[in-house]
C-alpha cells in the first residue's frame, strides 16, 4: 500500500505522497471517512521528514481529498467511483505501447492529448 518515496527522480516527495494517497483512494484501498495513519507514522512510512508528510497534507486539504480534524487526525473526504474494467482496458493499450517502444514519457503526454480532446 504505502511505501517510501523515489529520491532522485525529480518529482519532489510531497508530490510522490499526494499522489500515492490519490492512487489508494482510486483503487478503492482508501475510502470516504478512512482514517490516514498519524503524521509521525507516515514520516517513517515514507522515510522523509515530518514537514514532508504535513506539506502533502496540507495539499491534499487544499484539493479537497482529506479533512483534518484537530486533535484526532486526517480523513479521507472523496472516494472514486471507479470501473476497474477501465484498469484492464487501460493495461491492453499499455502493453501495445511498450510493445511499440514508446516511453512512459510519451505515454502520458499521448494520454493528456487525448483527455483533451474527449468530450
Amino acid at each position: 500500500m504505502l511505501n517510501s518515496v523515489e529520491k532522485h527522480i525529480g518529482v519532489p516527495a510531497y508530490i510522490q505522497i499526494m499522489n500515492v494517497i490519490k492512487k489508494e483512494i482510486l483503487l478503492g484501498r482508501l475510502k470516504s471517512d478512512d482514517q490516514l495513519p498519524p503524521v509521525r507514522e507516515l514520516a517513517k512510512i515514507f522515510k522523509v521528514n515530518m514537514n514532508t508528510v504535513i506539506r502533502a497534507l496540507e495539499k491534499l486539504q487544499g484539493e479537497e481529498v482529506i479533512r483534518a480534524e484537530h486533535g484526532v487526525g486526517y480523513f479521507i473526504t472523496v472516494t472514486q467511483n471507479i470501473d476497474f474494467s477501465i484498469i484492464g482496458e487501460l493495461k491492453k493499450s499499455i502493453e501495445k505501447a511498450k510493445k511499440d517502444g514508446l516511453s512512459l514519457g510519451m505515454m502520458k503526454l499521448l494520454i493528456e492529448e487525448v483527455w483533451k480532446n474527449v468530450k
